[in-house]
């Protein structure tokens, strides 16, 4: 038996047990590039300040089909002056089925992200280039540490009676 998928992608453990895991479509939401002080920038001198936001949103389309949103703002500032602000929202359709509740959270905040990443990492890459900046290169995100984050800071909330952290927090990494 093949422990792989149609898009050639090793199979998740709970593939052996029925589940399934498809790629429908990837896509770009939404990209911007600012470059708001430019060109007196260029000849800024001094070290570029990067600073990097993550976020992850999850929409249920129908009952085995979500859409996920990868967003990087990637916020360069050398000496106080903002040099670039790159943002990208990398999307996809993901197929998911025979998942138990808590394999399909895991599944949406770790294998979703980790399929995503390299496209927004690269289309941020492109932006930056494409403004006159030296190539950035994003180095790589270990989800799975992300997702078990989440799922620590979660579970302190409930702990500590914070109810507004959220029933709908599925894949949330």
């Amino acid at each position: 038996m093949s422990d792989e998928t149609s898009n050639g992608a090793a199979a998740p453990a709970e593939q052996a047990a029925g589940a399934t895991f498809v790629v429908e479509k990837l896509y770009l939401k939404d990209v911007s590039f600012e470059a708001p002080n430019t060109p007196m920038v260029f000849n800024e001198p001094g070290q570029p300040d990067l600073q990097m936001n993550l976020t992850q949103r999850v929409q249920r389309l129908n009952e085995n089909v979500y859409e996920v949103v990868l967003g990087i703002t990637l916020t360069c500032t050398v000496n106080g002056k903002t040099a670039y602000l790159a943002e990208v929202q990398q999307a996809g359709v993901f197929g998911l089925s025979g998942f138990a509740d808590q394999g399909l959270d895991a599944m949406l905040g770790t294998q979703c992200p980790n399929v995503l990443y390299p496209y927004a990492r690269q289309a941020i890459g492109d932006l930056i280039q494409g403004g006159g900046f030296p190539p950035f290169y994003l180095q790589p995100i270990n989800f799975d540490a992300v997702y078990a984050e989440g799922l620590r800071q979660r579970a302190e909330a409930q702990q500590n009676g914070d109810l507004s952290s959220g029933t709908e927090t599925a894949g949330n990494a």
